[in-house]
């Protein structure tokens, strides 16, 4: 039997119009990283009938990714994770349009990377601040939405960025930095401001300074849905949004769904203290 879209994702109409999803199938996504949440990102919008993606990641599978990584199998390993992500993406939808950046994401190809792209979904490693910077600025240079959900604690830390509302970096504030440590803590304030989750995290497993910390496969898959979710609502132009300074943070271990609301960013009083606190906390250098 071969393959055709309707049928292949007749089952999404109901929630969408069969020309919403028209719509969907003719949109290219980009995700830089095809790890973590980037592998769930990659299938979830897969399934929903996505299928352009511009996709980036220049790590193999190794043992370790297989708590919470969609393209971790013993098969894999070893294998670059680029390459098996697009393998799982062309499994789904034999037409889809995969074009791979297997090198990671710099200067010399992030325009190439955000080309003729409708949204960006942030899939980096929580420690690439770096690449992260470079491209949500990239984004907001060429008018593209950003969603980025990090997987914290059994549960999702969600924030998003719209053309002409608050930017990255006005959010995060990076620039006053001095040291990688520090643009650790802020981005975890930033992203998640009411501290859920930290309730149950295991004393001495978050190193800043060593650049670790656990994730949990229900926290991954939660950011997925989250994520997938207000792609359609951008792409489609539907529904309400929550955006920066605006954010929103669900646990479901501990049943609680937390909104926030930062009018100055990681620049607010408050949140000036809960950097230095997740810095002495997080960090063994202080």
């Amino acid at each position: 039997m071969g393959f055709n879209y309707k049928a292949a994702f007749s089952r999404n109409i109901g929630w969408v119009t069969e020309h919403e999803q028209e719509t969907l199938s003719s949109k290219r996504v980009a995700i830089a990283g095809a790890g973590g949440v980037g592998g769930e990102h990659l299938v979830t919008l897969s399934r929903l009938g996505i299928q352009k993606f511009n996709i980036s990641d220049f790590d193999e599978f190794e043992i370790h990714n297989f708590n919470r990584q969609a393209g971790a199998f013993m098969s894999a390993i070893g294998r670059a994770k680029c390459e098996v992500m697009a393998e799982v993406v062309k499994d789904i939808n034999p037409n889809a349009d995969v074009i791979r950046f297997d090198d990671g994401i710099n200067a010399s190809n992030v325009d190439e990377f955000l080309k003729d792209v409708d949204i960006y979904v942030d899939s980096l490693d929580f420690f690439a601040i770096d690449a992260r910077i470079l491209l949500f600025k990239k984004c907001e240079e060429k008018n593209i939405p950003v969603v980025t959900a990090a997987p914290i604690g059994m549960g999702c830390a969600f924030l998003c960025f719209i053309p002409g509302q608050m930017s990255f970096e006005k959010y995060f504030r990076f620039n006053d930095c001095k040291s990688d440590t520090e643009r650790y803590a802020k981005f975890m304030v930033g992203l998640a401001p009411k501290f859920l989750s930290y309730s149950y995290l295991i004393k001495g497993v978050v190193d800043l300074d060593a650049g670790k910390g656990p994730s949990t496969p229900m926290g991954v898959k939660t950011c997925a849905s989250i994520a997938a979710t207000y792609v359609l609502k951008i792409i489609l132009k539907r529904g309400k949004l929550i955006v920066a300074p605006h954010g929103m943070q669900f646990d479901a271990y501990l049943n609680k769904l937390a909104k926030s609301y930062v009018p100055l960013g990681n620049k607010h009083p408050l949140q000036l203290l809960k950097f230095h606190f997740i810095k002495n906390k997080f960090a063994k250098a202080g």
